[in-house]
């Protein structure tokens, strides 16, 4: 049976406690990651955070995302431990220029940092818009190639979780990896990700291998592309293609053609447990993938359903995140919002895990590695609860 190919805009690959309890579980207000800066004590008054959101494009689903960011915004605003945050809401419409004009106005009206926009374009042209005003924009997109001079994304980045799962791998002895991905612009970022983080932490790339992005073209490949893996002794293939595209196909029909996922390891690039659905697939069973930390994930989860009544979209946690970023700095660093103090190597710790923003622009995230296995996810290896060093 052929599993038909869906294509799906995607925007990034989302209780019991009081308030003040997330907070305190997450560490948000005392130790582990959290930054640390320059004298003591919190700003005096109120910071000024605009929170750049994609309502007014006309989309209903762009109306449900802005609602959840807004919603997990002044959740962590209720979180913070003493710091007051005014956050003022703009939509950024259905345009970059529209998103431009909606980051000046923010800053004239005494922004002292942006959170958002959601897509690249979007958050592109509104640090742009600012740049000479002295305004950092934390954007949810994962678009790594937007990142720099004040622009700084908070999205989980392919070149992230590729070096977490090639590390990963190579821990566990697979350092031969062949990397398929599909003939589209995300298909070859993210072969480029993963071939970077082959090079970096002593891999070998044992083969590449691409497909048209179309049944028909899955179908008609698949049989050669299996004998070249078989061919080159790869101890792994790394896929980059998502659940709503072509992976359901592709695991199914490179396991028919003899690539066995118990013998030679499947790794995701993308989250293989969204929809759930996927879980019950039998060409992902033993394979790896990478997820946020799922205990402080669920904690978020649990505790924005019992205040919204749903459920939060998984980009969420994002707009959390950043709040999480900029009370830790103001209450550590008397209201340092400058890139230096942003990208201090020790990082933040959000409803994701630990984070931090690099001097480049990019983040990097602690990732847990999860294994599918009889249709249920099985963290194998924790994520982290701190970084070992500068860009460690």
């Amino acid at each position: 049976m052929f599993v038909l190919l869906s294509v799906a805009r995607k925007v990034v690959a989302r209780c019991g406690l009081r308030t003040g309890a997330l907070a305190a579980a997450l560490g948000l207000a005392a130790c582990g990651p959290v930054i640390t800066s320059g004298g003591g004590g919190g700003a005096s008054g109120p910071v000024q955070v605009a929170l750049l959101v994609p309502s007014g494009s006309g989309e209903s689903s762009d109306e449900l995302l802005a609602q959840n960011l807004e919603n997990a915004a002044r959740l962590a605003i209720s979180d913070l431990n003493g710091v007051k945050v005014d956050l003022r809401v703009y939509s950024t419409g259905a345009t970059p220029e529209a998103a431009a004009s909606t980051a000046t106005q923010a800053v004239n009206d005494g922004a002292r940092i942006i959170l958002g926009p959601v897509f690249a374009q979007a958050a592109n042209a509104a640090g742009a818009a600012v740049a000479g005003r002295g305004v950092n924009v934390l954007s949810f997109s994962n678009n790594a190639d937007i990142a720099g001079r004040n622009v700084f994304i908070l999205g989980p980045t392919f070149r992230n979780t590729a070096d977490r799962l090639v590390r990963y791998a190579v821990s566990q002895g697979k350092t031969s990896i062949a990397v398929l991905h599909d003939q589209t612009p995300a298909g070859a970022a993210g072969f480029k990700a993963i071939e970077a983080a082959i090079a970096a932490n002593g891999a070998t790339l044992a083969t590449e291998a691409s497909y048209p992005f179309s049944q028909q073209g899955v179908i008609a490949a698949v049989p050669g592309i299996a004998t070249s893996i078989k061919s080159s002794g790869a101890q792994a293939v790394f896929f980059t293609s998502d659940t709503a595209g072509a992976l359901p196909l592709v695991t199914q029909l490179m396991s028919e053609n003899g690539i066995d996922p118990a013998m030679i390891q499947y790794i995701g690039l993308t989250r293989w447990d969204i929809p759930a659905t996927t879980l019950a697939l039998p060409g992902v069973q033993h394979g790896w993938f990478a997820e946020p930390d799922p205990g402080t994930n669920q904690q978020f989860a649990t505790r924005y359903t019992a205040a919204y009544g749903t459920g939060p979209l998984p980009i969420a946690g994002l707009a959390y995140d950043g709040i999480a970023a900029i009370g830790a700095l103001v209450q550590a660093g008397q209201g340092d919002l400058s890139a230096g103090a942003l990208t201090q190597p020790s990082g933040f710790v959000g409803v994701n895990g630990i984070f931090r923003l690099m001097p480049d622009g990019t983040d990097q995230r602690g990732l847990a590695i999860a294994q599918i296995v009889n249709n249920q996810v099985n963290v194998i290896d924790p994520a982290p609860r701190s970084f070992g060093g500068p860009g460690s």
